[in-house]
């Protein structure tokens, strides 16, 4: 996040002396940009993992040779509790983020109300420490006060966007639908599909759908496509052969 904020202030800071909204109306493009790229690998990653955790489950149930129904149970008690947990860990990991970033809010804006001077300066000093001679600095410190003194220090110095901190309802929501959804295709699969051929069928379905989710990953991330979709793909495939040979094994005691 401090990269972004830092990328984001190299850039108002070309553009002040040339028009006075400049700097103001440049980052908000790139943040809702960045947000939403968050929000898509989040989706994919919470995906990936109801793909994984619910074809290990029946998988292993399928190769002790139990009965549709009990896979199908199996499984659907996996995605339930995969989706609560993703949730809640969501929920708890969003809620002590947003709470820290709230605390630092509000001693950002008791320590402009209280040494208003003594933060101009530190602003200033900041944008100094970015590459600007000192006046250039002052005249970017103070544009960016007079529009809007809070903000100008959250970006600056802490990378935070006081009006648009995360939601933990929607994080837990996104991350419990996003692995609901992933977890739908081996279940569904292994249940549908013919018992001669429900297993053959539902590894090669849950591998083409790491591949994507791999790849999905890869992009939004900027990582190597090739890399990421193999690293999934053989983690994904490792975890069902060993679920599955636990099955076999657990099924002839």
């Amino acid at each position: 996040m401090s990269e972004m904020a830092a990328e984001r202030d190299d850039q108002t800071t070309v553009t002040a002396p040339q028009q006075n909204d400049s700097h103001t109306a440049t980052p908000e493009p790139h943040e809702g940009i960045n947000q939403r790229l968050n929000w898509l690998r989040a989706g994919v990653l919470g995906a990936n993992d109801g793909i994984v955790s619910v074809a290990g489950i029946v998988v292993g149930v399928a190769g002790a040779a139990v009965s549709r129904n009990a896979i199908g149970l199996a499984g659907l008690a996996g995605l339930v509790a995969g989706a609560l947990s993703m949730a809640a860990g969501e929920y708890v990991s969003v809620s002590t983020q947003r709470d820290t970033e709230e605390a630092l809010i509000e001693k950002e804006k008791h320590e402009l109300a209280t040494m208003p001077e003594e933060e101009f300066e530190e602003l200033v000093a900041l944008y100094r420490e970015k590459g600007l001679s000192e006046s250039l600095a002052r005249e970017v410190a103070r544009e960016l006060t007079d529009h809007d003194v809070l903000q100008a220090h959250l970006d600056v110095e802490l990378g935070i966007n006081a009006e648009d901190l995360t939601s933990p309802w929607m994080a837990a929501g996104a991350s419990a639908v996003s692995f609901t959804v992933g977890a739908l295709l081996p279940l569904l699969m292994i249940i549908l599909t013919p018992e001669s051929v429900r297993i053959p069928l539902t590894f090669g379905s849950v591998v083409v759908a790491l591949m994507i989710t791999g790849f999905a990953s890869a992009r939004l991330g900027g990582a190597p496509v090739l890399r990421a979709v193999l690293r999934n793909v053989i983690g994904g495939a490792v975890a069902m052969v060993i679920t599955y040979l636990i099955g076999m094994v657990a099924g002839t005691l």
